[in-house]
């Protein structure tokens, strides 16, 4: 057992553990801003919707669905060039910020808006006939109503981010990821390979676990 201990650089493994939460986390809060903004102007615009738009709702939907069927890895390598200006680089933790973010916010997007059409309708009509604004249904009846549903749907996002990292980390975005491919698979050092792995799990465990207890936490239903 010692001496699988000794295979690891637990330095090095902290560092990894470091940059993995950094990315997984910087790029969920971002990408929970803009796909909050994004879900809601879809759940407004939709045709059914309190603002019905179809041009507004087309132009969101075609750009939701598109980039949410870009496999995460190619999406990082077309951004190449654009990371490039925003960053000033292609590599390192700071540098998969821009893809996590841009691939996230379709995603949760999506699960806004999904949450918030499974927010009873008669509650909805109720408030408006009082003279409520969009602003008050949205801030008063929707947020509230739909909150179980947003935490569980940011703990599914803060996962995929999490694998996201690895995949990113694999093409030198460092990482837990990076640590497993480079120092794990390329070096067939299977400690550091399955280590790595079992942390990136935990990772996503711990997620999960936090999610579902805020959410049943804060469920009135």
């Amino acid at each position: 057992m010692s001496e699988l201990w000794a295979a690891i650089d637990w330095t090095q493994m902290a560092e990894a553990l470091k940059q993995t939460l950094y990315m997984s986390f910087v790029s969920l809060f971002y990408a929970v801003i803009g796909g909050t903004l994004v879900g809601i102007a879809l759940y407004l615009t939709q045709p059914k919707g309190l603002h019905p738009n179809a041009v507004i709702y087309r132009i969101l939907d075609i750009w939701v669905n598109l980039f949410r069927s870009i496999p995460f890895i190619i999406l990082m390598i077309i951004m190449f060039p654009l990371t490039k200006i925003l960053v000033g680089s292609i590599l390192g933790m700071k540098a998969a910020i821009p893809a996590l973010v841009l691939s996230a916010v379709p995603f949760f997007a999506r699960l806004t808006m999904i949450a918030f059409n499974e927010v009873d309708k008669g509650t909805i009509e109720a408030v408006l006939s009082m003279g409520a604004s969009t602003f008050d249904v949205l801030w008063k009846v929707l947020l509230p109503e739909a909150a179980p549903a947003l935490v569980s749907a940011i703990a599914v996002t803060g996962i995929n981010l999490v694998g996201y990292t690895s995949m990113a980390g694999a093409i030198g975005s460092g990482g837990l990821g990076n640590l497993a491919y480079l120092y794990g698979f390329a070096r067939r050092n299977n400690v550091i390979l399955f280590f790595s792995t079992a942390v990136i799990v935990l990772i996503v465990f711990l997620i999960q676990f936090v999610g579902d207890f805020v959410s049943r936490l804060i469920d009135k239903r």
